[in-house]
């Protein structure tokens, strides 16, 4: 559906799994809290697919618990608090994403980031990752009174860029980003790259577009010079 791409003018992204590989150090909080309690190691690739769920996702592969679970909330800040000393020891930019954001930049185009992710990691985070200094909105998940899959916080992110938010395009790489997209009334990108694997319908999200490496984007935003 091109159509759905003409007039664009800014780009909003999640940032765990779309921009940024944060699964090292999610996974390593996690995995510094088994290795406390005597529990063995578990390899990267157990955390991984579960990284874009962030706490949830990370203490289901460490502990096998649940939100629901008595001792969730107490394991959780600590989880928080382990995380937090070394949310940019090893995470890094995807392949391909800092070309893309410089291309963004250079079309004239404003970008931005819409996470879940609480503006306790997220501020810092982005003020570490040079990456960042050109994004006009940086939105997290405590940033309004709702998260994703409610359209508040990307309809936040268009109104701190000065544009109505059929001129912004959303791209992330999970179902509820599809759908707050959706009811936000952008056109919606998924990607298919990050910590997808291949177990995800992205069919079943219905986006308007699903790329498999972040330069696949820019053919989609050919008609979106503001001029």
């Amino acid at each position: 559906m091109a159509s759905r791409f003409e007039g664009i003018r800014a780009v909003l992204f999640d940032l765990d799994g779309t921009l940024i590989d944060s699964a090292p150090d999610l996974g390593g909080a996690a995995d510094h809290m088994r290795t406390a309690r005597g529990l063995p190691s578990l390899p990267l690739e157990r955390y991984r697919p579960m990284a874009g769920a962030g706490a949830r996702g990370m203490l289901g592969v460490a502990f096998g618990i649940t939100p629901e679970h008595a001792d969730f909330p107490a394991l959780r800040e600590e989880f928080f608090r382990a995380y937090e000393q070394r949310m940019t020891a090893n995470t890094t930019i995807f392949e391909g994403v800092s070309r893309l954001v410089a291309e963004i930049v250079g079309r004239g185009l404003a970008w931005g980031v819409v996470t879940n992710k609480s503006m306790r990691f997220t501020g810092p985070l982005t003020q570490a990752m040079p990456l960042f200094a050109s994004a006009g909105a940086i939105v997290g998940g405590d940033s309004t009174p709702f998260s994703k899959p409610h359209p508040e916080p990307l309809l936040e992110a268009a109104r701190r860029l000065a544009l109505p938010p059929s001129a912004c395009v959303y791209v992330g790489d999970d179902e509820r980003d599809m759908t707050a997209g959706r009811a936000a009334g952008m056109p919606t990108v998924a990607a298919t790259y990050g910590y997808l694997g291949g177990t995800a319908d992205v069919d079943r999200w219905n986006p308007d577009a699903r790329i498999s490496s972040p330069l696949e984007l820019l053919p989609l935003l050919k008609s979106g010079d503001p001029s």
